[in-house]
């Protein structure tokens, strides 16, 4: 098992200014890093990675598709733009010496139509992740597609929803994710609904029911882990925590106040936890 902190709780866009939160969270305990991939270039990831490999600490990346990027769009200029941003992320991803994109890259976030998907968006989105799942594989790098709340997002809100699509996508680079965060809030039961998704799940984020510390709320930890354990999984629990440090992205995801009293209490507490937690579940 690998601990790992998105380091989306300081920036949307991780430079040599963030070195000192790295070198914390190494010397915290952390095993990974994961890396928002919304900007910048792939020779300034490459540089990045090469900064994480002298410091012993594996990556993951994540991302979403923004306005003029939605790949069920009708408009056909737009799908392939979505293709071309997928293609870039992966390829900062290779720089970095990630294998995983994790997130919701699927459909733009935010974006509604005022009703659920239909057949033929489901049709572009599969078409979509097959081609960027074309270039992924060539880089051995896989897609951990999220299925996030409705209020964020309207074509895959739940694992039942996700495993299905990614059935029908049947694609070895594109896979699933489960979040607790997310979970929480979609599931009748979240802790089953691992069950549900686990024939594709290659990662995991660990989210308060508030986006604040882990521990500090009410997602049942014990279970969740016992129901991971039971479904041998075996890749990385990423803690996905949130404050006020992006506003764009504070504003997407309706942060309007602060959760946990600061950052280092959410990595260290929230590292205690997920090591205890793992342990826990053993027995």
């Amino acid at each position: 098992m690998k601990y790992g902190f998105n380091l989306l709780l300081w920036t949307g866009h991780v430079t040599d200014e963030h070195a000192p939160v790295l070198k914390a969270l190494k010397r915290a305990g952390y095993d990974s890093v994961e890396v928002p991939i919304f900007e910048g270039t792939i020779d300034s990831y490459a540089r990045l990675g090469e900064q994480l490999a002298k410091m012993d600490l594996d990556v993951t990346t994540a991302s979403v598709l923004g306005a003029g990027h939605d790949p069920l769009s009708d408009d056909k200029m737009e799908r392939q733009a979505a293709v071309d941003r997928a293609k870039w992320v992966i390829d900062c991803t290779k720089a970095l010496g990630g294998p995983i994109i994790a997130g919701p890259m699927h459909s733009e976030l935010g974006r509604f139509t005022g009703k659920g998907p239909t057949a033929d968006e489901r049709k572009r989105g599969i078409e979509f992740h097959r081609r960027a799942g074309d270039h992924a594989g060539k880089h051995g790098i896989s897609f951990a597609l999220e299925a996030v709340n409705r209020f964020e997002c309207y074509f895959l809100n739940t694992m039942d929803q996700l495993a299905s699509y990614l059935d029908e996508v049947d694609h070895p680079a594109i896979k699933g994710m489960y979040d607790t965060f997310h979970a929480n809030i979609e599931e009748k039961d979240p802790v089953a609904a691992i069950n549900t998704i686990k024939r594709h799940m290659i990662h995991v984020h660990i989210s308060e029911n508030d986006r604040g510390t882990p521990g500090k709320g009410h997602v049942p930890w014990g279970p969740t882990f016992k129901a991971l354990r039971a479904a041998e999984y075996d890749g990385r629990l990423t803690i996905e925590a949130f404050g006020r440090a992006v506003p764009a992205l504070a504003a997407a995801t309706r942060v309007w106040r602060d959760f946990s009293p600061n950052e280092e209490e959410v990595y260290e507490f929230g590292l205690k936890g997920m090591r205890q937690g793992w342990a826990a579940a053993e027995s």
